[in-house]
């Protein structure tokens, strides 16, 4: 019984979680979602404080359980043109749109917080899924290889089959969960530091997988590779008299072990490739004020992506592989409200706002990872169950900001004057709305 529930509390959290702002998700949790991730200065609650600011849980002075199961769904469409004479001489111009199937995916978060009032130390532990990817575009079946080819028709030569030059069937999912041991303790009474030594699954499965070499067949479709990564959290935490609170961290890269894959290729030759993505450092930076009904919060976030392995490097390789995402460092603004003057019923509204880490120059290399949001607007509520037990709710909607969009690459039409293979007069690009229903329960273990 115990070894069954153990496997099962593992594939839980260990479920698909997507990004938002690149591949790092906004929030943990109903309540930390619903303030629109803001929490570096204003810990609402034990999931939020872990995730972005250790020294933050110092304020809780009980024994907490937090746990939160919500559903995702993403709506990415990708698009794809060629221009006349694109596929040989004489060949007609294509364009098309291809919808995402994938449906919804399960965003699980566990927490818990051991303080007590006379004590200066606060502990906590948290496993978190906090970052993720993936999209499914099915093979277009208008193409040039089809008896019935219409090029009048929708046509996205992004999935036409890899013998007419497309991906075909493209499929990605990457996961990551973090795992987070934290102490804090308080310096004063009003000022707190905290550190959280942190502990990295990831998993990712390509179909095709462009980090692999290809053979005369193409790309390979891989297995599902995953590896372990380590890094830490450092924070500061200031809770003034007057109800300004001000909170910084900061979130080492998680240093991952290669992703080792093994591919199968159209022709069922198989090789095998290494690939290394590490997850990026997060500066973080809080405002909070509490007063009265009110309680606010503002963080900003820099997110460096461009000196984190798997997306610092671009374009191909020798060998006409991938060499890496090729994404900028990113800003994020995370605002949120609540409202507490509905007698038990607190509502809280965030909003959420990220700049795009990928260049139009290299959209297509990001076509398996779209999920890159611009504005996120999240509503939330608790109600008390009883004098312990806590239910918490968040509604979530997500919008681009526009179609990311750049030119369709070819690593055999790359040269000196065109190092990405850039097919003149041609188009790729994405765009996608995200929506999300979670709820939780937070429970304190002998509640005075």
């Amino acid at each position: 019984m115990n070894k069954n529930f153990l496997k099962f509390a593992f594939l839980m959290l260990s479920a698909l979680a997507y990004g938002q702002a690149g591949h790092v998700m906004q929030g943990v949790g109903s309540v930390n979602m619903s303030m629109g991730g803001a929490a570096t200065a204003q810990p609402l609650d034990i999931s939020g404080a872990l995730q972005w600011n250790p020294a933050a849980i110092s304020v809780f002075d009980n024994k907490i359980l937090d746990f939160n199961i919500g559903a995702f769904f993403s709506s990415p469409e990708l698009s794809g043109s060629l221009p006349e004479g694109a596929m040989g001489q004489g060949s007609p111009a294509v364009s098309g749109i291809t919808k995402d199937d994938r449906g919804a995916s399960p965003m699980p978060a566990l927490a818990m917080v051991w303080g007590k009032e006379d004590s200066k130390h606060t502990f906590g532990a948290s496993a978190f899924g906090i970052s993720g990817f993936g999209v499914t575009f099915p093979e277009e079946a208008n193409n040039p290889m089809s008896s019935t080819f219409n090029p009048n028709l929708n046509s996205n030569p992004m999935n036409y089959p890899q013998a007419a030059g497309g991906f075909g069937h493209l499929e990605s999912d990457y996961m990551l969960l973090q795992v987070g041991l934290a102490w804090a303790y308080e310096v004063t009474d009003n000022f707190s530091i905290g550190v959280q030594p942190t502990f990295n699954y990831a998993a990712l499965e390509l179909a095709p997988n462009p980090t692999a070499s290809p053979n005369d067949a193409g790309y390979g479709i891989s297995d599902k590779a995953s590896a372990i990564g380590f890094g830490a959290q450092f924070g500061a935490f200031y809770n003034a008299p007057g109800g300004i609170k001000l909170g910084a961290s900061y979130k080492t890269a998680q240093s991952f072990s290669d992703l080792e894959f093994k591919n199968t290729h159209l022709d069922d030759s198989v090789s095998e490739n290494a690939f290394n993505m590490d997850y990026p450092s997060i500066l973080s930076f809080g405002l909070g004020y509490s007063k009265g009904d009110i309680d606010f919060a503002m963080d900003y976030r820099y997110v460096d992506y461009e000196n984190t392995d798997g997306f610092e490097a671009k374009g191909w390789t020798q060998t006409g592989s991938v060499a890496g995402f090729g994404w900028k460092s990113i800003n994020i603004l995370s605002v949120g409200l609540q409202y507490k003057g509905i007698e038990k019923l607190p509502l809280r509204f965030g909003y959420t706002y990220s700049s795009n880490p990928i260049d139009d120059e290299l959209a297509f290399f990001s076509s398996p990872a779209t999920a890159v949001i611009a504005n996120a607007f999240q509503f939330g509520f608790s109600y008390p169950l009883t004098d312990n037990l806590r239910l918490n709710g968040v509604y979530h909607y997500g919008a681009s900001d526009g179609k990311t969009e750049g030119e369709i690459m070819n690593p055999r039409m790359a040269s000196p004057t065109n190092p990405y293979g850039a097919i003149s007069g041609s188009k790729v690009g994405y765009e996608m709305t995200t929506s999300m229903v979670m709820f939780g329960v937070s429970y304190t273990f002998n509640k005075k």
